[in-house]
């Protein structure tokens, strides 16, 4: 494994198939770029349709023997593997920083919730049982009084594990681990913009352990490798991180071969503010909704409901906290506020804030590329107040440092807005009034609604995820191992022949 910034001593990355690196036989790379900089870190290979079949093949020869390994056994692997990226956190977090441009205080954040993880999926192996059902009280089919019944879980299959670019380590290690530890092998199809972390988390889990075969990762563009993964005859199961126009393709061509899916998608996450919330831990938990890590998440808090009393106080004083922000490059330790991911984003926020502008929207803080940082892909956080409810930036979700504050007269008024987009992810409410709270709670059609915190809180062991068109199934290490399972009932009879 190679040491310092966790990037290979060559500068590329390979494909990992069955346990060997390969070089992609139609000798194709592509350039990894630091957001902060814009300069290539290294190159990545470029898979071809072919090779992701021979990934799955791979993965294929290992679903039984790996289904079948000791829960005890498939436990202490995953042990190892969270122990050595404790041990190589700062690398994991340099990497994290330098592919995508995460603030390094957050990518630390990220390599040890990973660890959680994997200690966390270790531990679910325990709990990952069938059920008891008495027999005798069901009246037929006849016989019942002379039977037991029970079920069991059985591995689904090869996973296909797609993951984004926001969260290169956790998010990718939400699918894996829980996969693993269920039986399932893999093969990882990483986001192209944070290769090499994928890369290095797989010499870590062979490290630890991992079999050969048992995890493999391809890199390339979706339409071929990923579409590839999707179709093989031999993945039972795809979940996937990302867009929700990328999910339903997904799930398409899944329902065709009958294959399950989990999809975790878009969202316009609402953060709602009632009169009678306390204004000061309000807006500091706003900024923290929106501009972590430049808005690039997918439980960002990217639209904030405001009762109209209010509306003005909260506006002023999140542009303030916006000005306040500290905007750099990802690895300098006192950056808050780092690049979005390529150029491409920041064009598209850009667009999102002029069409506001043009609709009366007024820019209280932000609106533009910071002048003093000419490279890397930076765009200052932003504080848009008298958006229209038909703006761009309010039913597209922007992924960006991007505050746009709404007003309401009535609650009804709220959970109209709240409610008024295809998604459901997760949904803010603050007030000091809780029985209020869990009032508009109930009426928000979100697959999360927090009470007193932003929209962008998740616990890995617990259930995640969206309704309507912000995802379908649940991750959370409990909950995604129960997905990547099938149910067997067994009966056995024991009276007389």
């Amino acid at each position: 494994m190679s040491a310092g910034t966790g990037i290979p001593e060559s500068g590329r990355g390979g494909l990992w198939i069955g346990g060997t690196w390969r070089l992609p036989a139609s000798g194709q790379f592509r350039a990894v770029i630091d957001p902060s900089t814009g300069r290539a870190l290294g190159e990545v290979a470029v898979a071809s349709a072919d090779e992701a079949r021979a990934a799955v093949d791979a993965a294929a020869e290992r679903e039984a023997s790996w289904g079948a390994t000791p829960g005890h056994v498939r436990a202490r692997i995953l042990r190892a593997a969270a122990e050595r990226l404790r041990t190589d956190r700062e690398t994991m977090a340099g990497l994290i920083a330098r592919e995508v441009g995460k603030p390094i205080r957050d990518a630390r954040v990220e390599v040890d919730r990973a660890v959680g993880v994997y200690e966390l999926a270790a531990e679910e192996i325990r709990h990952l049982g069938g059920e008891s059902f008495p027999a005798d009280a069901y009246e037929r089919p006849a016989g019942n009084e002379h039977r037991f019944l029970f079920s069991v879980r059985d591995p689904i299959g090869v996973v296909v594990a797609i993951g984004p670019f926001n969260f290169p380590l956790n998010l990718l290690s939400h699918k894996i681990a829980p996969a693993l530890a269920a039986g399932n092998p893999v093969v990882a199809k990483p986001t192209s913009a944070a290769p090499f972390t994928a890369l290095r988390l797989a010499e870590h889990l062979a490290a630890a352990g991992l079999p050969p075969g048992v995890l493999n990762v391809v890199t390339g563009p979706g339409r071929t490798v990923g579409h590839a993964l999707v179709e093989h005859p031999g993945t039972r199961l795809v979940t996937f991180t990302g867009s929700t126009d990328v999910g339903k393709g997904i799930a398409e061509v899944a329902g065709r071969h009958a294959k399950r899916v989990i999809l975790e998608m878009g969202g316009l996450d609402p953060f709602v503010v009632l009169e009678d919330a306390p204004l000061a831990s309000t807006v500091e938990a706003a900024a923290r909704g929106i501009f972590g890590y430049s808005g690039q998440v997918c439980t960002a808090s990217k639209r904030f409901l405001v009762a109209e009393g209010v509306a003005d106080q909260f506006a002023r004083a999140l542009a303030d906290r916006a000005r306040a922000l500290r905007v750099g490059p990802a690895l300098e330790e006192t950056t808050e506020v780092g690049p979005l991911v390529d150029h491409d984003a920041v064009e598209r926020v850009d667009g999102l804030v002029r069409e506001a502008r043009e609709r009366s929207a007024r820019v209280l803080a932000g609106g533009a590329r910071p002048p003093d940082r000419p490279e890397g892909n930076f765009y200052l956080p932003t504080v848009l107040d008298q958006v229209p409810e038909d703006a761009r930036v309010v039913h597209e979700e922007p992924f960006g440092p991007v505050a746009p504050v709404l007003r309401f007269s009535t609650i009804d008024d709220a959970v109209r807005i709240a409610n008024g987009t295809p998604y459901g992810l997760q949904a803010a409410v603050y007030t000091r009034d809780l029985a209020k709270g869990f009032a508009l709670a109930k009426r928000i059609r979100a697959g999360g609604v927090h009470l007193n915190d932003p929209t962008n809180l998740r616990w890995d062991a617990l259930p995640f995820g969206g309704i309507k068109e912000s995802g379908l199934g649940r991750e959370g290490l409990r909950y995604a191992m129960e997905e990547m399972t099938e149910v067997k009932l067994i009966s056995v009879n024991y009276g007389s022949p």
